[in-house]
């Protein structure tokens, strides 16, 4: 599907068996694929079979990048569909996991709250913003949401502002604030005879369209390329003028770090790391009709997997583990120094 195809042109069961076919071209990328695969046949109304490739990403044997990710979709679809015990399960499941990444967070307080669980969905949404937010100066941009639902949720409950309040007020950049954009009146004006009220509802959806379009469009990240040691070995083996550009993987990787750092501090947003294997370079330089050896297709490559959804946010939340796959944190890897 292409980026500007109206949505109300995509045929969406068409486009998710699209995409799991894609998927078996590219094993590699095959759960960013079948993730967007089981949007579509939701939104096609087939939630049966979203939850088959929910499944089918569960039960592979291939270790997922994301497998908290997979099951809070696979909860919120579950209930639209009758199953709410299930995915009530679920949505516990991945609570007491406390993931790292905020997206799986924000899709169960998100099932929560469509369900007029809010209280449930207000416990949820604090418990993330404790879990990734304590003691960060900066909210990094995929936690916003966490922030942003919190807000609107306590709204809705009627509960005074808090210290985290505030700051969902300090990373909304829209002129309309926080507690318009919430307000539960709102939904009244809709059907008020008042002109006035009218057209400062249809400013106020405009202003939430603006910035659902914003995160919507979104970069691809201005991604790195990173070799694990044992891929990175296999490619100089394979293609020994590659090594003028990795002379040891020790500085492939602090190369890696200290180009990312010159970027964000040049004002450069959205960066990420992308990690390449063998085949599927190979496999890309076959479909760019050139050699591996050719150096120039490195950042073509490191584009292209990006742009299949394959790049990690840099820097890492605060406690994750390192990029460079050691094992230790962030903060005592590759970060020690930041």
């Amino acid at each position: 599907m292409r980026p500007d195809t109206p949505a109300e042109n995509v045929d969406h069961t068409a486009e998710a068996a699209r995409l799991e076919r894609t998927a078996g071209l590219y094993p590699e990328d095959a759960e960013a694929l079948l993730l967007r695969a089981a949007a579509h046949l939701e939104l096609s109304g087939d939630r049966p079979d979203a939850s088959a490739l929910y499944d089918r990403l569960l039960s592979s044997a291939a270790d997922l990048d994301n497998p908290h990710l997979v099951r809070a979709l696979k909860a919120s679809n579950l209930w639209e569909y009758g199953h709410e015990a299930e995915a009530r399960a679920i949505i516990e499941g991945v609570r007491s996991a406390s993931p790292q990444d905020p997206a799986p967070w924000v899709i169960v307080a998100e099932a929560l709250e469509s369900h007029d669980e809010l209280e449930a969905a207000h416990e949820t949404f604090t418990e993330a913003v404790h879990r990734l937010l304590t003691d960060v100066a900066e909210p990094p941009y995929a936690t916003h949401p966490l922030l942003f639902g919190r807000h609107r949720v306590r709204r809705m409950l009627g509960e005074s502002h808090d210290e985290w309040d505030a700051l969902a007020d300090t990373v909304h950049s829209l002129p309309i604030t926080l507690d318009e954009l919430h307000d539960p009146k709102r939904v009244w004006s809709l059907g008020s005879e008042n002109p006035a009220e009218l057209e400062a509802e249809i400013l106020r959806l405009r202003a939430e369209l603006g910035a659902y379009r914003e995160a919507l469009s979104r970069p691809f990240p201005v991604a790195i390329l990173h070799w694990p040691a044992p891929e990175l070995t296999e490619l100089l083996d394979a293609y020994p003028s590659l090594s003028s550009e990795y002379p040891t993987h020790e500085t492939h990787l602090a190369t890696i770090e200290s180009a990312l750092r010159e970027l964000a501090s040049s004002g450069t947003p959205n960066l990420g790391i992308v990690t390449g294997t063998v085949p599927s370079y190979e496999a890309f330089a076959a479909s760019e009709l050139s050699s591996p050896d050719d150096a120039t297709l490195l950042p073509q490559y490191a584009t292209t997997l990006a742009a299949r959804g394959r790049a990690v946010a840099w820097p890492p939340q605060q406690g994750a583990s390192c990029w460079c796959g050691s094992g230790r944190s962030y903060g005592v890897c590759h970060g020690s120094d930041a």
